[in-house]
């Protein structure tokens, strides 16, 4: 089974370490979409909740203030219930930059 890992409320210092304030937004109203994962995501969630539903496993809510690896080959449904915005990096994205910030 694939599994969702998520660090609520790291220490500002691994965040900071970890480059995340230096990586892109992403912005999503209140609704609900299909998500597959090519690649392993790491996200800070700013602000919202979400519940991620995996096809094959349990559904999870990830608010603000949380770190979240989402594992490449997840299938899942998003369901926003509050605004999300987050910061994100792909572990390929980090791999053709040749840095690993996000791994």
């Amino acid at each position: 089974m694939i599994e969702i890992e998520i660090i609520h409320n790291p220490d500002k210092k691994y965040l900071a370490e970890k480059g995340i304030e230096s990586w892109p937004v992403w912005e999503k109203p209140e609704s609900s979409f299909p998500w597959t994962y090519e690649d392993t995501e790491t996200c800070y969630f700013l602000e919202g909740e979400v519940i991620v539903r995996p096809i094959n496993g349990e559904a999870v809510t990830v608010k603000e203030g949380d770190l979240v690896i989402f594992p490449a080959g997840l299938s899942c449904i998003w369901e926003v219930t509050k605004p999300v915005r987050k910061h994100f990096c792909f572990e390929m994205d980090a791999q053709q930059k040749d840095k690993d910030t996000c791994l």
